[in-house]
């Protein structure tokens, strides 16, 4: 508790010596101190290369020093600093571990000889990219930028979305060694406040060294996921979706260093969303929003249903007797699907290690030669190819990566059911699917809403895409504060 409670100390080489011993000042070589005399008095200014605008901190020098010709002797050295440092964001501390932090953070701190307090100045400019388009979520017409690994630019974009002075981003701390910042950001007088104040303390209980893989840490901790496969909360890096969100009572978490932003509350039917919908007209909106399910569903249902009728073809009516493989092949066909099944995800992991101008001739070697060989050396019947495909095409469909991914392995769940108990088997799978994800809750949100338990006009909103006119009701499941959407219906 003592460290904890350190003072700045009087003398500017004193704090040399404390920098040495916690920061490794004069070891590590992005750590520096400059030393200056202003006004007879010692300043030194702690950095660390890197993370600081090296040329406005020479702006700021440059004025300091000036300071010995244009200024006559002060016993307010300290106050005279301040009063020339052209920066909009000037902060006193007086603790050493004060100063620790903000110097790692990127920003500067300036020791004055006989004062004991130090004035931090942001002038972080930490390195990353410019905001483009996320890959997984492009859309033919609208904006082009999206969150980037710097929480500063993911606040500014935001921010510009929503120019509500209600619109609050709450900083704080997580990691003993990492001190990350996470931002929770919402609207006050529109967004739940027992809900702010649960991720607030759920933030503050965190008890880690660090957090390196950033947000997917946050939401452990904060959800308590577990083995769950499905996602509890949506990830997204576009700006427009997370500021929808935040209008509509969301609570959003902006962790440095990742470039996804934590959506919660979140439910199932949230992450069958995509800003493609809203980009278009309602009736167009509408109608990919349908085909989206009906992949979604196939990636599902469609090859244990397959292999349900295969096994018993009696379940088909006459007009469908030529479902099922014309084919027979020494190898079960569960067995089949599983390879095959397997041999995609094969694929997909490939494809993300592999160079881009190599994915493409990776793509035509596992079609043409691998795929059209298992087929003609017996290995798979021409079906069982077919029916993969479709459901992979769905899994691709889906607009939540999280989400894909734990509909294949309850997929692969629902096909040794049907292996084994055949109807029973695919009835009963079925229903514990459904189960489970009725009991699924998450910051006391039902994981099914607006299905279990059922809500009518909001359950109609989920499979027709409205206008926004005519949206004047914010989502019941997030407990706005400011229910309506639009003032003239209050």
């Amino acid at each position: 508790m003592e460290d904890l409670q350190l003072k700045i100390p009087k003398d500017p080489e004193k704090m040399d010596q404390i920098m040495e011993e916690k920061v490794g000042l004069g070891k590590s070589f992005d750590t520096g101190v400059r030393k200056f005399t202003i006004l007879g008095k010692k300043v030194h200014i702690y950095y660390v290369n890197g993370l600081c605008d090296s040329a406005f901190i020479i702006e700021l020098l440059a004025v300091l020093t000036q300071l010995n010709e244009k200024e006559r002797r002060s016993l307010h050295v300290a106050r005279t600093i301040e009063n020339h440092l052209a920066h909009q964001s000037v902060e006193k501390v007086e603790e050493v571990d004060d100063v620790i932090d903000q110097v790692l953070s990127g920003l500067i701190a300036v020791v004055v000889e006989n004062d004991e307090k130090a004035l931090i100045v942001d002038v972080r400019s930490y390195p990353g990219r410019q905001p483009e388009e996320p890959d997984t979520e492009k859309v033919v017409r609208g904006s082009r930028d999206g969150y980037v690994e710097n929480i500063i630019v993911n606040t500014a974009l935001t921010r510009r979305r929503i120019r509500d002075g209600r619109l609050r981003f709450e900083m704080t701390k997580v990691g003993k060694r990492s001190k990350t910042d996470i931002a929770v950001a919402y609207i006050d007088g529109v967004a739940d406040p027992d809900l702010v104040k649960i991720i607030k303390q759920e933030l503050a209980s965190i008890d880690i060294d660090g957090i390196p893989m950033a947000d997917k840490t946050i939401e452990e901790f904060v959800v308590k996921q577990g083995y769950n496969p499905y996602p509890i909360v949506r990830y997204t890096e576009r700006a427009d979706i997370g500021a929808v969100h935040l209008l509509e009572g969301h609570v959003l978490l902006f962790v440095d260093t990742s470039p996804s932003v934590i959506i919660m509350p979140a439910t199932y039917f949230h992450h069958m969303q995509h800003a493609e919908e809203y980009r278009q007209s309602p009736a167009v909106g509408t109608f990919v929003r349908w085909i989206r399910f009906l992949g979604v569903l196939a990636s599902l249902f469609l090859l244990p249903f397959w292999l349900l009728v295969s096994i018993q073809p009696e379940l088909l009516p006459k007009l469908l007797e030529f479902i099922g493989p014309n084919d027979k092949t020494n190898v079960p066909l569960v067995l089949q699907i599983f390879i095959a099944d397997i041999g995609v995800e094969f694929l997909r992991i490939a494809a993300i290690h592999t160079p881009t101008p190599l994915s493409t001739a990776m793509g035509l070697i596992a079609a043409v030669l691998i795929g059209q060989i298992a087929v003609d050396v017996g290995l798979f019947v021409p079906e069982v190819i077919l029916y993969v495909s479709i459901a992979a095409i769905g899994t691709y469909a889906t607009p939540s990566y999280e989400v894909s991914i734990a509909n294949k392995l309850f997929r692969l769940f629902l096909l040794l059911a049907v292996a084994l108990f055949k109807v029973p088997g695919f009835m009963i799978a079925s229903t514990l699917i459904i189960i489970y994800l009725a009991r699924i809750r998450a910051l006391n949100t039902p994981y099914l809403w607006p299905l279990l338990p059922f809500d009518p006009k909001a359950f109609s909103q989920v499979f027709i895409r409205r206008a926004i006119p005519g949206s004047k009701l914010r989502p019941s499941i997030v407990h706005p504060e400011d229910l309506y959407r639009q003032s003239s219906e209050k």
